[in-house]
């Protein structure tokens, strides 16, 4: 019934295969539509909807930073580095806590 498919990618130009499996899923799933864009372009479309990032200013170290999440007004936000060395430091004292 389904048979591998070429198609070529909206975004990027290349050539991919709509493959009879992939034809079966979208079929399970009542999509209509052929895909549009290869596997590696939907992956980085899904990618860059997903990670707005939004700056922020430390609240340990001042650093300018950016952040997956809309930060709130009174609630602290850390750059990478202090998140890390804060969330070490408590993992170590829950762990000393367990261990006594």
């Amino acid at each position: 019934m389904y048979q591998d498919e070429k198609l070529i990618c909206e975004d990027c130009g290349a050539e991919f295969t709509f493959t009879v499996g992939e034809q079966e899923f979208y079929a399970e799933k009542g999509l209509v539509n052929k895909p549009k864009r290869c596997s590696e372009c939907r992956k980085l479309r899904r990618q860059k909807v997903r990670r707005k990032m939004f700056d922020a200013t430390c609240a340990l170290c001042g650093a300018q930073t950016k952040v997956p999440f809309k930060p709130i007004q009174g609630r602290a936000v850390l750059c990478r580095e202090c998140f890390m060395k804060n969330t070490n430091i408590e993992g170590k004292q829950e762990q000393e806590q367990t261990e006594e």
